[in-house]
């Protein structure tokens, strides 16, 4: 994998909406990897924003792809980007992210074996940064999510695939909002793929920072995970998953405990406003998407 030669062909896509903060970073990033530029191309998908991205993606128009897809929500515009893409491999980041230099001659390693399905790295948060967003490292945890959790998934902000597995099993259903990323590696786990982490291949992300901003992330995790809880009801029962959890409740109640008494407070403050949004989420979830998960 080190020469030019036996490198793949990468399609590294990114959908945008409404990210003049922080897109040209990540852009920039993404031109400065260590990667031969004739075996890659960067495709930046905007998904109908109405804020400064436009722009920004014009002057970038002469090292990348830019692409407009009008129907609302990161799935559809990953979609628009994965039937445009030409590369062999096709790896996903997000717009509020900065690359490694080597990130991608990182993630696209473990392809090499045709049983894999998913490569996932590691997702850090952006430094320098506060207690609140170090805590979200916790929540985009890749070691967990991939090695620990049954079934495994991967995030989206950091994952490579080979774009014939992604044909195999159909795209991104649009129909999620979020969480279509745990729907897709879902799907491609039951095909009989594996799901492998990759920890040097890093991503930097813009965690939220205010604790009403993790609450908010909280909610919207919960509310979604419904759907996908549903639509896979026979995948996660055979792993022992159950619609109601009294353990989580009891975590929930302890980490307000914690803070309380002053037992790690930083963790435990961040801990208990990300899962209360969870939790009302999944509530609120259960009532839209008529399947209880509590």
């Amino acid at each position: 994998m080190e020469s030019a030669a036996c490198l793949p062909r990468v399609s590294v896509i990114v959908p945008v909406y409404n990210a003049e903060r922080t897109l040209e970073d990540c852009i920039d990033s993404l031109l400065e990897l260590d990667y031969p530029k004739d075996n890659r191309e960067l495709i930046l998908v905007d998904n109908a924003s109405t804020d400064g991205t436009a722009e920004i993606l014009r002057q970038s128009a002469g090292e990348s792809r830019i692409l407009f897809e009008g129907r609302k929500g990161s799935a559809a515009a990953r979609n628009r980007g994965l039937v445009n893409a030409r590369g062999d491999v096709v790896a996903f980041t997000d717009s509020d992210c900065v690359v490694d230099k080597d990130w991608l001659r990182k993630i696209v390693v473990p392809l090499q074996d045709d049983r894999v399905g998913i490569v996932g790295g590691r997702i850090l948060a952006k430094r320098p940064c506060n207690k609140i967003e170090e805590f979200g490292e916790a929540i985009h945890d890749h070691d967990k999510a991939i090695n620990e959790y049954k079934p495994p998934y991967v995030i989206t902000m950091n994952w490579a695939s080979r774009r014939s597995v992604l044909n195999e099993v159909g795209l991104f259903d649009e129909r999620f909002v979020r969480g279509q990323d745990v729907d897709l590696s879902w799907r491609i786990f039951q095909k009989g793929y594996k799901i492998i982490y990759e920890p040097g291949a890093v991503v930097h992300h813009e965690n939220e920072r205010t604790l009403s901003g993790l609450f908010r992330e909280g909610y919207v995790h919960g509310f979604a995970s419904v759907r996908g809880l549903k639509k896979h009801k026979d995948l996660v029962k055979q792993f022992g998953h159950r619609r109601f959890s009294a353990k989580s409740y009891d975590a929930l109640s302890l980490s307000l405990i914690d803070f309380v008494r002053g037992r790690n407070p930083d963790d435990s403050i961040c801990y208990f406003a990300f899962n209360l949004g969870k939790k009302i989420g999944k509530i609120l979830g259960s009532m839209r998407f008529f399947h209880v998960e509590l």
